[in-house]
């Protein structure tokens, strides 16, 4: 069923805005349904201090790059591909292989990637170094399946960090523990076991080249934000290895955040789970998840690496909404765009991008440090920043807005998109509050007003 636009739902329409999935698997790229990073028992909360800039952030761009670029989605006539191609179009491996003599990102500018994403409000980057099908985007000294060996030859994750710290944006790793390529990763996949026998492999080796692989990115490229796992779910990554690549990511860089993907399989049930955030794919949590962390990793369109069949892009409204949406529930949103081969972004992307940055340069601080809604239940999404909290109005009321449930007296109201607006406040004989006299919408979108507080709001049952 297609979603219809954050205008035509409104906030109370977006609920839990769970999107289709992608293709035959899901994501980041295309996992199975064992969703081993979604287990009843949740990761404790990262340390206060080293989550502090993610916890502000709220909004960030998700980066799915690679040789699979250069396919567009298409193999032998179909064109429902992305990421996932080698695997679901059976691309045999030293086929796949030749794709590295064609990558040669000319138009790549990583200063222009991050302009776009520093615009649309976005406070850090997540590039995918190597995704399942093996090949890094860095110059990894462990193989030759990675940048230098391509006609390009210049590493991607040294334009990229640099162009974030000119930016003041965090660089965050996306990287992949399954690896379709290496001659030790288990198991193969098995419509390729007649031509790739696992004679002589060694998962242990494919371990510790992993390690290395980390080792690098946290080594080599500054200060990193986020370490994003994936690609965790086979039964040959165990919770112990998890448990060492965690240790290892920490080691090399104490603040470093690490998702809860890097968790492993275990036979027994898990009672020290892995990772500092949550990763909800393609959904936000219908609730959020109280007094955890989480990041709703979602795409513009309907997948992750480039495809250029896929035009069934959301709306510059309905990516708003999403932002609300996590925002509203105490999460952030970790947005994808999948670059072309040539190094450029698809012009639909682009223009999205700007988009939300229109809306974002007005009402971005009520989404930078909030937390979530104190409101059980309003025509409204909202978000709470100390003693304020932020009204998201899709459906802009012609009359009066009720605040169900607010206990605490407003003293002040502001439209931050016409500050010069000031609706009045009314409380009845109940002491139920509204807003009066609000004319008409500021912002076809979503119109934010602010309500301020002598003290920290109480809101209860309305």
């Amino acid at each position: 069923m297609r979603r219809r636009t954050f205008i035509q739902t409104g906030a109370l329409g977006l609920g839990a805005m769970a999107l289709n999935p992608i293709g035959s698997l899901g994501k980041a790229g295309g996992k199975p349904h064992r969703n081993l990073w979604a287990t009843s028992v949740f990761p404790p909360p990262g340390d206060d201090a080293r989550m502090a800039w993610w916890r502000e952030a709220r909004f960030g761009l998700f980066l799915h790059w690679g040789l699979y670029s250069i396919l567009a989605g298409e193999w032998m006539g179909k064109t429902n591909y992305a990421e996932w191609i080698r695997n679901n179009a059976h691309i045999p491996l030293d086929v796949y292989d030749t794709l590295v003599a064609r990558f040669n990102p000319v138009k790549f500018d990583a200063d222009a990637w991050v302009g776009m994403a520093k615009d649309a409000g976005m406070k850090y980057v997540t590039l995918t170094s190597k995704h399942h099908d093996g090949f890094c985007l860095f110059d990894n000294k462990l193989t030759d399946f990675c940048i230098r060996s391509t006609p390009y030859k210049r590493d991607i994750c040294t334009a990229m960090s640099a162009a974030c710290e000119r930016a003041g944006l965090h660089q965050c790793w996306y990287h992949s523990i399954m690896d379709w390529h290496h001659p030790d990763y288990l198991p193969r996949r098995d419509w390729e076991a007649a031509t790739r026998p696992v004679d002589g492999a060694k998962y242990s080796r494919y371990v510790a080249y992993l390690h290395g692989s980390v080792e690098q990115l946290l080594r080599n490229y500054g200060d990193i934000g986020v370490m994003w796992f994936d690609g965790n779910w086979e039964t040959t990554w165990t919770h112990e290895m998890g448990r060492a690549l965690y240790d290892l990511c920490r080691q090399l860089q104490p603040n470093v955040i690490v998702n809860n993907r890097v968790e492993g399989w275990s036979q027994a049930p898990i009672t020290d789970p892995l990772g500092d955030f949550r990763t909800p794919e393609q959904q936000v949590p219908a609730t959020g998840w109280p007094g955890v962390d989480w990041e709703s990793c979602i795409t513009m369109n309907r997948n992750w690496g480039y495809n250029a069949h896929d035009h069934d892009f959301k709306s510059v409204g309905q990516l708003i909404g999403l932002l609300v949406e996590t925002a509203s529930k105490g999460g952030n949103l970790l947005l994808n765009v999948g670059p072309k081969a040539d190094g450029t972004f698809p012009r639909e992307s682009v223009d999205r991008l700007a988009g939300i940055g229109r809306w974002t340069k007005v009402n971005g601080e009520a989404i930078y440090g909030t937390t979530a809604s104190l409101f059980a239940k309003a025509p409204f999404r909202s978000t709470t920043k100390g003693n304020r909290i932020y009204l998201f109005l899709t459906d802009w009321p012609t009359a009066s807005l009720a605040l169900p449930g607010l206990k605490t007296p407003v003293r002040e109201v502001t439209v931050l998109a016409d500050p010069g607006r000031r609706p009045a406040v009314a409380t009845d004989g109940a002491g139920r509050q509204s807003l009066g006299s609000l004319g008409a919408a500021p912002d076809p979108v979503c119109s934010v007003i602010a309500l301020d507080f002598d003290r920290q709001p109480e809101v209860g049952a309305a």
